[in-house]
């Protein structure tokens, strides 16, 4: 098969992830989070159940079935098969008795597929396991890119800007939010993105997380915005534009002061800068403009095996006051303005932190 990355690099990953184990005293981690199990293994597999020792091979639980297929992506460790639910919890807990392991990891993540339901049943299953938080290593691992990530994340960005160009011209008054989506993810797939995702968000009303609505269409004066996270190899670029349909001088001013938050945010975003200390700067635009009431706090967010990765500033408070680092890759500005009567404004694109500036992936 063709490989996606270098089994060099990926077993680089893992010798990583386990040296972080250790550090933390934990003797194991089950890896339930999709997008972890892809960064650590270099494949995507829906609800993955892999448990990676501090020293040695990983294990991994596949439904009875998919053990052909799955294998032929593996290059390291076993695979045990499960029929069930119940049986894979299970297997899971005999092996972590049967290793004498005491103090397992979990990822506490925001992903979807971070189910409490899995960490509830492991601790009533284990009651002698120390549970403990992981997310913290798996952050600070994924955070900054290596150069196969960067390329996939730049090949993305490409993508990302066809389809957008594509959607620009669908947008006109009595079109659904729905009919823009099926357009982008028509566009998307047709391109390679294997999970685009899409929201779109058509005025009056404004949503911040605007899954698209059958129910909701294109009107004059109001704004409409897309946002779109395009994968390449799994990796991920954002871009969001705001339309303004027919006259709307709200519209007009609103833009005009997205693009100059946009413009400050470039010139100030880079290695060594705290979000929160750009975020001073851009409430000084929207204040100039009257919409500091109007904007979401926080404007950027790290992109990569996922959409949102951390830090992200709109969620996580926290997150406001890490350092940027050289080869991270970011999105801003993410937080939209969001005003009754037009809807929400956005412009927004991916960056990659180098040593000499940004390098812009989304271009529109």
């Amino acid at each position: 098969m063709v490989r996606r990355f270098p089994v060099e690099v990926l077993r680089r990953r893992l010798r990583a992830f386990q040296e972080g184990l250790r550090s933390r005293g934990v003797d194991a981690a089950m890896v339930r989070v999709k997008s972890t199990f892809t960064y650590l293994v270099g494949f995507k597999w829906l609800r993955p159940a892999m448990l990676v020792p501090a020293d040695g091979d990983p294990v991994f639980f596949v439904p009875k079935g998919e053990e052909v297929g799955f294998s032929e992506y593996l290059w390291v460790g076993e695979v045990v098969t499960f029929r069930d639910g119940g049986e894979l919890m299970g297997k899971v807990s005999s092996t972590v008795r049967g290793r004498g392991f005491r103090v397992v990891g979990l990822e506490y993540g925001i992903e979807r597929d971070a189910y409490i339901l899995f960490y509830e049943m492991f601790k009533r299953l284990n009651p002698g396991v120390d549970v403990v938080d992981i997310s913290g290593l798996v952050t600070e691992l994924r955070m900054v890119k290596d150069e196969y990530e960067l390329s996939a994340i730049r090949r993305a960005g490409e993508l990302a800007s066809k389809v957008m160009e594509v959607v620009a011209s669908t947008i006109k008054p009595g079109v659904s939010e729905t009919e823009v989506a099926a357009e982008a993810y028509y566009q998307a797939l047709k391109l390679g993105s294997e999970e685009p995702k899409v929201h779109v968000n058509a005025g009056p009303h404004p949503r911040v997380h605007a899954e698209p609505l059958s129910s909701v269409k294109v009107r004059e004066g109001t704004a409409v915005t897309v946002v779109l996270g395009i994968d390449y190899l799994n990796y991920y670029a954002n871009i969001s534009r705001t339309f303004i349909v027919g006259s709307s001088e709200l519209g007009r001013k609103a833009l005009k002061c997205a693009e100059e938050v946009y413009e400050v945010a470039k010139e100030l975003t880079k290695p060594g800068v705290k979000p929160s200390e750009v975020m001073m700067e851009l409430d000084k635009v929207y204040r100039k403009y009257g919409f500091l009431d109007n904007r979401v706090l926080g404007y950027l967010h790290s992109v990569g095996l996922q959409v949102e990765e951390p830090p992200i500033t709109t969620i996580v408070p926290s997150h406001r006051f890490i350092k940027l680092r050289e080869g991270m890759a970011v999105a801003m500005i993410h937080s939209p303005i969001l005003i009754e009567g037009l809807g929400q404004v956005k412009i927004e694109d991916t960056f990659i932190l180098g040593r000499d500036g940004l390098e812009q992936v989304t271009r529109f």
